[in-house]
């Protein structure tokens, strides 16, 4: 997409790390303040999952790498490190678009070795994302799946999924589609501190709303959950009762992982904002990445019979191919 015309600055210097994923070129919109996209032409669309990750899907397609999103927790912010960018600001506000990623996935599901195993959107970063409203991929994307008899599931904070229902819902009539709502914080102040780029929580339920109006179902990923700040059984009903309302027809729910530099960037978040909180985040998180299993065992008691009583435990596939249980105890790290 050019937007010359426009009023963009265009910076055609490159970080060295962007020459890996074949850079073309930065640009700056005054509709993006303080956000710089790196246009990159990709040799591969499909990433192939390790099998050993456990998780219910073998092939994702990812359109952007960083997030406008600013999710203190999110768990992909290291793997802008292998761009030379940090995985703090950087990430927030470096976004890395592959420009060309529809046309080669259409040519990577149309090889004859391609099996049409189920593809996830949003286990990296969000695919509605804010930059997505410009360069407008998922629809292409969601299009070259579906045309090729390939099953998807999509995961987002992004209320501009309310764009493509149309497409998606269409979609559904020849494969197996899942859409799956992330809302792991009801509190708005808390949300602006915490996920300071995404919709906010009312918007995410309007946009629950409007998955089901469309006729689909829709899965609510309640996660993660913040150990001392929305781990109650106070939010969590709240949340839940909400999420039910708007019409979902399952939950998943489990608790905050901190690996790598995110575990950084959100420690010095908390040093600032909830100060009293440091020392019982560190003695939870003293030993790795994960919540002791005494914690994710408390949570999953608290949370299973709010589940149950707001009536989100029957269909609780969040992707088809595997079925998954109403509360995850252990940490899924590549969902979010």
């Amino acid at each position: 997409m050019r937007w010359d015309g426009q009023g963009i600055e265009v910076d055609d210097g490159a970080l060295p790390g962007l020459q890996r994923l074949g850079f073309v070129r930065s640009v700056r919109t005054p509709q993006f303040d303080g956000i710089t996209f790196h246009e990159v032409l990709c040799k591969s669309a499909l990433n192939k999952v390790p099998e050993a990750s456990g998780l219910p899907f073998r092939f994702t397609v990812n359109g952007y790498r960083g997030c406008s999103h600013a999710c203190r927790y999110c768990f992909a912010r290291p793997t802008h490190e292998y761009l030379d960018f940090d995985s703090g600001v950087d990430f927030d506000t470096q976004v890395v678009v592959k420009t060309n990623v529809v046309d080669v996935l259409r040519r990577e599901v149309r090889r004859r070795s391609w099996t049409r195993e189920t593809v996830a959107l949003g286990t990296n970063t969000d695919p509605y994302q804010r930059a997505e409203g410009r360069y407008a991929l998922m629809p292409g994307i969601i299009d070259a799946l579906a045309g090729s008899g390939t099953s998807m599931s999509i995961l987002t904070k992004g209320t501009l999924l309310q764009r493509d229902l149309p497409l998606i819902a269409e979609a559904g009539k020849t494969v197996d589609v899942t859409v799956s709502v992330s809302l792991a914080i009801g509190d708005a102040d808390l949300h602006q501190q915490i996920e300071p780029g995404t919709p906010t929580p009312r918007a995410r339920l309007n946009l629950v709303r409007a998955i089901r109006d469309a006729g689909l179902d829709c899965h609510v990923m309640i996660a993660p959950v913040l150990p001392h700040l929305t781990d109650s059984v106070e939010h969590l009903d709240a949340l839940l009762a909400d999420v039910a309302a708007a019409g979902a027809t399952g939950v998943t729910v489990f608790g905050l992982h901190l690996r790598g530099s995110t575990r950084g960037w959100f420690m010095n978040w908390l040093a600032e904002a909830r100060p009293e909180l440091l020392p019982q985040y560190r003695e939870l998180y003293r030993r790795g990445a994960y919540l002791p299993q005494d914690y994710r065992d408390a949570l999953r008691d608290r949370a299973a019979p709010l589940v149950r009583r707001h009536g989100l435990e029957a269909r609780n596939r969040p992707f088809r191919v595997r079925p998954t249980p109403a509360v995850v105890a252990e940490p899924e790290p590549t969902l979010f």
